[in-house]
């Protein structure tokens, strides 16, 4: 092994060698179409103890980790305005906390049957019920699946999740700290002292919502470098005084991100914080991969084994039950159950607590933490193929879902059969909502579609004809009202197809395919080298906004130009 001690010499050092050590990495991962997240806890595992050893600043790595987790929910917070999480309250408690107690239970039976004695075995079936809420997020954020029907509703259960998390930490620090002061009543107070400072916090949040935040917020995004700053300092301000006053930095930016959703600026403050969030994240990922120590593994690969595949496959069908009964499609259910699929970097701090107190030992904290690298490692491709892997499992998914899936019923509101549409529009993003302008303008009847439940609402609020829908679902294309179509017109905004290996244009037109659709198909694109691959699987038109775009306006500026212009011009240059 190479010498490598004297990046030991300045934390500059070890930041210059980690980041670039997860460009290399990053590199690799890329040229075999591997996830990201996957490259990052690699670096980890490759820089911490058990081989280079390089990060010995831990300290500075644990406070970027925490300014990348603030970050993200504070992101994630401002996806979630109050009416969202009213609409999704009921499947979100039902759901976070059925997975829970359901996952608890089970896990407990199987730490018994594998020897487990009666105190590590609970530690080890809370601890599988923690699902990491930043490696999902950050998947659906890959996927731009975090507006979806499936994404917002694991976002939401994701959230009870946390909850439960703080609580039992919150438990297990008070009961640590009534050991040390030999007595219960001290941990009890804690404990309701710190479900008093929630509760203030909440307050003043919705407070904050209601009076203070788009005046404020207004002002400020006069100087857009002032409104970044301030985005930062808040999601920050509102993580420390969570962890503070004694629940998660997770949770206090989640609410900073809550209170700044309602404002206009909102998706201007996510452009701009996209990229930070990333690099920040970066070292999150290394700080979990450090804490990986694999000379604790070896005596705990069977049942290691066993709790994966119950976590892998277990978990996803408890929420697949759950949201069934509730009255969603098999499809959703899947989808939203796979973000389920692995246990949590807090299931690691859980277990270490629990060593600390004396309730666990290291063999039991070694056997998490096989679970956790096995999990989070298959459960990241299994979301980001999700739509391949239900697509070969659909005809056996039947039995999770009722007869009338009542909730996505209601949601779509399927429009009349009898009615003839000219367009069928799919996407209603900025791109999407022009289109659909112009295209009722030239007397076309318009049906739009979207997967983005909000955005349903709203258009059909507005007096459109909409339909909630994913067009990489084939089930959903063969539904469609297609007998009169004359144009099916694809505004769909593009993915990274390096992470995700879907392109749902391409699944749209399958779909279309298989129902022997023989109208016009307009696909849109940024990129020109799409072309000759839609053109070859049956687009019929390729939308290029940009390049439309720019072509119609010298259109247009050649158009205005007066007649004595050139004349002037040719005279001048003779």
């Amino acid at each position: 092994m190479p010498d490598l001690s004297f990046i030991h010499l300045s934390a500059f050092y070890e930041l210059t060698a980690l980041v670039v050590l997860a460009a290399a990495l990053g590199f690799i991962g890329v040229l075999l179409r591997q996830p990201m997240i996957v490259s990052f806890i690699a670096v980890g595992v490759i820089a911490g103890p058990s081989a280079l050893n390089i990060v010995q600043s831990h300290a500075h790595i644990e406070l970027l980790a925490e300014l990348g987790i603030a970050v993200l929910l504070f992101l994630v917070g401002l996806k979630l305005d109050l009416k969202l999480i009213r609409t999704l309250g009921p499947v979100a408690l039902a759901t976070g906390l059925g997975q829970v107690a359901f996952t608890s239970a089970i896990g407990f039976v199987l730490g018994k049957l594998l020897g487990l004695d009666t105190v590590t075995a609970v530690y080890v079936a809370v601890a599988l019920t923690f699902s990491s809420t930043i490696i999902i997020v950050k998947l659906l954020s890959d996927k731009r699946e975090v507006d979806s029907l499936h994404g917002r509703i694991a976002v939401g259960f994701l959230i009870v999740q946390d909850l439960v998390v703080v609580l039992a930490m919150m438990v297990l620090s008070a009961m640590g700290i009534g050991a040390q002061s030999g007595g219960t009543q001290s941990a009890l107070a804690q404990v309701g002292s710190v479900l008093l400072y929630g509760l203030i916090m909440l307050a003043f949040v919705l407070v904050f919502i209601r009076y203070l935040a788009t005046p404020l917020v207004s002002r400020i995004a006069r100087s857009q470098e002032l409104l970044i700053t301030f985005a930062i300092g808040w999601a920050t301000l509102l993580a420390a005084i969570g962890s503070q006053l004694g629940f998660s930095k997770e949770l206090g930016g989640l609410l900073a991100g809550i209170s700044l959703a309602s404002t206009p600026f909102r998706e201007a403050i996510v452009a701009r914080l996209a990229s930070l969030r990333d690099f920040l994240l970066l070292f999150f990922f290394i700080a979990l991969g450090t804490q990986l120590d694999l000379s604790l593994l070896g005596s705990q690969v069977f049942p290691a084994l066993i709790l994966s595949l119950f976590v892998l496959i277990g978990n996803p069908i408890i929420v697949m039950v759950i949201m069934g009964l509730m009255g969603y499609r098999k499809r959703t259910g899947f989808l939203a159950g796979l973000t389920v699929a692995q246990i949590s970097e807090f299931s690691l701090i859980f277990m270490a607590m629990g060593l600390t107190i004396g309730h666990v030992t290291a063999d039991s904290l070694g056997l998490v933490t096989l679970v956790g690298l096995i999990t989070i490692a298959m459960s990241v491709y299994m979301i980001t193929y999700s739509h391949g892997l239900y697509n070969k499992l659909e005809r056996w998914l039947s039995v999770f879902e009722r007869d009338q899936p009542f909730r996505e019923t209601a949601l779509e509101k399927q429009p009349s059969s009898e009615q003839a549409y000219d367009v069928i529009l799919f996407g209603l993003g900025r791109y999407g909502k022009a289109l659909a302008h112009y295209l009722q303008k030239e007397g076309f009847s318009l049906l739009a579609v979207d997967f983005n439940p909000d955005e349903v609402r709203r258009w059909r609020n507005d007096g459109h004809l909409v339909m909630y829908g994913d067009a990489s679902d084939p089930a959903f294309v063969n539904d469609l009202p297609l007998q009169s179509v004359k144009w099916v017109v694809s505004a769909m905004p593009q993915h990274d197809l390096g992470v995700t290996h879907e392109d749902p244009r391409l699944a749209l037109l399958d779909g279309l395919k298989q129902q022997h659709y023989s109208g016009g198909i307009a696909i849109s694109t940024q990129h020109q080298h799409d072309q000759p691959l839609l053109e070859e699987r049956g687009a019929t038109l390729v939308l290029m906004p940009f390049h439309d775009a720019a072509e119609r306006a010298v259109e247009r500026v050649r158009a205005a130009t007066p007649a004595n212009t050139h004349a002037e011009v040719t005279n001048d240059t003779i």
